[in-house]
C-alpha cells in the first residue's frame, strides 16, 4: 500500500500589507490616499493589529493607556536603555531595544498574566469562588498577584483609579473591570488587608473589556514603553547619567583597596 501523498500546504500571506508601482496599502486602505493626515496612529494600529476601527470611547482608553505606560521613572528598563545607549551612542535603536527587554512578567508586562486571571473569573460559573480560588492559589505558593501591590502607591494608585473611572464614562466598563473588583476583594480577603490594584491591573481590565486578547496587551507596553525611551534618551544626550549610575553601582558593590 503506498502511503498517501499529503496535501501542499497553501503558502503564507499577508494581508496587512501590499504595495503596486504607485500606492502602498495598509489591508484595504491606501496609505496616501485614506490614512495620512486623516487617520491616527492608535485608529491604524488598531485596524492593523485586530482588523478593525475602534470606537471613540475605546480609542480614548486606548490613547490613556498608552499614556499610562510610557513613563515609570528610573526602573530597571530605563536603567539598560540609558547604560547600552552610552556604550552605544551612534545606534538609539540598541537603547531602545535593550530597554524594551525588560518589558516581561515581573516589570511593565504584568498585564498579561493579570488578564489571564481576570478571564478564569470571566469564564467561571460563580466569579466570587473563582476569584477567592486564585487568591487562595497565589498565596499558597507565596507567589505575587499580577496586577496587584505597589511599593510607593498605596491605598491605592491613582493610575488605576483614574482608568477604571476612565472606563465607567466611556461605558467600556465591562466583565473584565467587574472581574478584578472581584479578586481585588479576594485578595484582599486572603492577606487580610488591603493591597493596592496597581496600574497594570487596571489596564488588564480596560483592555480586556475593549476585547483585547490577553496575548496581545503586553504588546501596548511595548508600544508605549518604546516612547518613553525615546525620552529618557534623548535626556541622557543632553545631561548624561551613564557614569554617575555606574559610579554609585560600582561604589555600592565592589570592594576597592
Amino acid at each position: 500500500m503506498s502511503a498517501k501523498t499529503p496535501t501542499p500546504r497553501p503558502a503564507p500571506a499577508t494581508r496587512l500589507c501590499r504595495y503596486t508601482t504607485d500606492a502602498v496599502y495598509f489591508g484595504d486602505d491606501n496609505l496616501v490616499e485614506d490614512l495620512m493626515g486623516q487617520a491616527s496612529f492608535v485608529d491604524v494600529f488598531m485596524k492593523q493589529t485586530f482588523g478593525r476601527q475602534p470606537t471613540p470611547a475605546q480609542r480614548r482608553m486606548v490613547d490613556a493607556v498608552l499614556v499610562t505606560l510610557m513613563e515609570h521613572g528610573m526602573t530597571p528598563s530605563v536603567i539598560a536603555a540609558r547604560m547600552v545607549y552610552s556604550s552605544s551612542p551612534e545606534n538609539l535603536q540598541a537603547g531602545v531595544a535593550a530597554g524594551l527587554l525588560a518589558v516581561a512578567s515581573r516589570f511593565v508586562g504584568t498585564m498579561e498574566p493579570a488578564a489571564e486571571l481576570l478571564a478564569r473569573i470571566v469564564a467561571a460559573a460563580d466569579g466570587p469562588a473563582e476569584a477567592r480560588r486564585i487568591a487562595d492559589e497565589h498565596r499558597a505558593r507565596r507567589a505575587p498577584m499580577p496586577g496587584f501591590g505597589h511599593h510607593l502607591h498605596r491605598p491605592d494608585d491613582p493610575r488605576a483609579v483614574k482608568l477604571l473611572a476612565l472606563a465607567r464614562e466611556t461605558g467600556t466598563h465591562g466583565p473584565y473591570a467587574d472581574a478584578l473588583a472581584l479578586l481585588a476583594t479576594a485578595v484582599d480577603a486572603v492577606a487580610g488587608r488591603h493591597i493596592t490594584i496597581n496600574a497594570t491591573g487596571a489596564v488588564a481590565a480596560v483592555l480586556g473589556d475593549i476585547g483585547v486578547p490577553p496575548q496581545l496587551m503586553r504588546g501596548f507596553a511595548v508600544l508605549s514603553r518604546a516612547a518613553g525611551l525615546i525620552a529618557h534618551i534623548a535626556e541622557e544626550q543632553r545631561d548624561p547619567s551613564d557614569r554617575f549610575i555606574w559610579d554609585l553601582v560600582d561604589g555600592a558593590m565592589t570592594q576597592h583597596a
